[in-house]
């Protein structure tokens, strides 16, 4: 009998990217899609599509838990950060029903997903990171204005909850445009000011057992998609993104992890931005769950998600010669609405296109 794997999230794009690497996979697991949008679950390529409560719902845990007792999965895997951090409040009942997951404890998880506590534990085991202050009140606002201002007096402003998509983020340098912006958002108290960094951004991916290191790839972002579309720029979704590998980047990257937990467990992707020195600053850990465009490196040879159920389902390490870093730098993936993405090199646009010299 086949082997059942649900796949949380459902509909969403990193869920759908998830199912599409575990489906290229062609090893023959049933593939269970929970989701809470009926239109986004319609996109979805699960063998089987169940319309669930959102997280943020009382309920949520309640059908989770009946949909787990219906299908009796081998393996559950969750694809959001209010997902995980919901479902292992309860983790101890859904391994009671025989489903297998590969994730850190409750705690790790919490410190992830609420970025401002990631922070903390990131300064104090000197990771390099930009000055960061909570925002509870006005005077705060004004401090973080006067001490964190760049040479055009801007700072980053950010939500510090649980969230994605450069979550109520903007740079500003007036305190009236920013106190606005804060009201707007119910931020005090839930916002903090940061050090503007520049725009250049990498994310290093990495998976782990039992505090050892399975394999990391290193990607680049180029351009946010639908920028203009965010005050701030950032959208959370990756318009072009870049294989590349950096000993600084997967150096700085494990030391953010460690500082997180001694003995990391699961997926663990590092968000890095460049300070104005050409140092990468971790600003968030995306834990538990793959990035969005992780069909780019299944693409390209490295199916992260297949590694995953392997170690899960059946104890299977991959076999790789370059666990860290593995794929050849320069690899690209461009992604557009409403067309499928594709996997490209520089060179190959180059031959592509068509350039009229004026």
């Amino acid at each position: 009998m086949a082997k059942k794997i649900v796949v949380t999230g459902a509909g969403s794009a990193q869920s759908n990217a998830t199912i599409n690497c575990l489906l290229m996979a062609g090893d023959g697991e049933e593939i269970i899609g929970p989701g809470a949008d009926p239109v986004d679950l319609m996109f979805c390529r699960a063998h089987r599509r169940y319309l669930v409560p959102h997280a943020k719902r009382g309920d949520h845990k309640q059908v989770l838990l009946k949909l787990l007792e219906q299908e009796r999965p081998d393996m559950i895997h969750f694809q959001h950060d209010l997902e995980v951090w919901k479902s292992l409040q309860f983790r101890e009942e859904i391994e009671a029903l025989g489903v297998k997951m590969l994730v850190p404890d409750f705690e790790t998880v919490d410190t992830c997903v609420h970025k401002y506590k990631s922070w903390v534990k990131f300064k104090a085991a000197g990771v390099p990171v930009p000055e960061n202050l909570e925002i509870n009140d006005r005077a705060d606002l004004k401090r973080a204005l006067s001490e964190l201002g760049d040479k055009d007096g801007k700072i980053w402003i950010r939500a510090k909850s649980i969230g994605n998509g450069g979550k109520g983020s903007l740079a500003v340098s007036d305190f009236e445009e920013a106190e606005k912006w804060v009201e707007r958002n119910n931020g005090w108290g839930e916002f903090v000011a940061a050090e503007l960094l520049t725009d250049r951004t990498i994310t290093w991916l990495s998976m782990w057992v039992d505090g050892k290191l399975v394999v990391a790839q290193g990607r680049r972002r180029h351009s946010w998609a639908y920028s203009a579309m965010s005050p701030s720029g950032v959208t959370g979704i990756t318009k072009v993104c870049e294989t590349v590998s950096d000993p600084q980047v997967d150096d700085i990257a494990v030391k953010a992890i460690r500082a997180i937990t001694p003995v990391p467990n699961g997926i663990f992707g590092v968000d890095m931005t460049y300070d104005r020195h050409g140092v990468p600053n971790p600003t968030e850990i995306n834990v538990s769950r793959f990035f969005t465009t992780i069909q780019f490196f299944a693409e390209a040879g490295l199916n992260m998600p297949k590694i995953l159920k392997d170690i899960v389902l059946y104890g299977k390490y991959p076999e790789l010669a370059k666990p860290v870093n593995p794929l050849p730098d320069g690899l690209l993936w461009l992604r557009a609405l409403d067309a499928p993405p594709i996997l490209t090199t520089a060179a190959e646009m180059d031959a592509a296109l068509i350039k009229l010299a004026v």
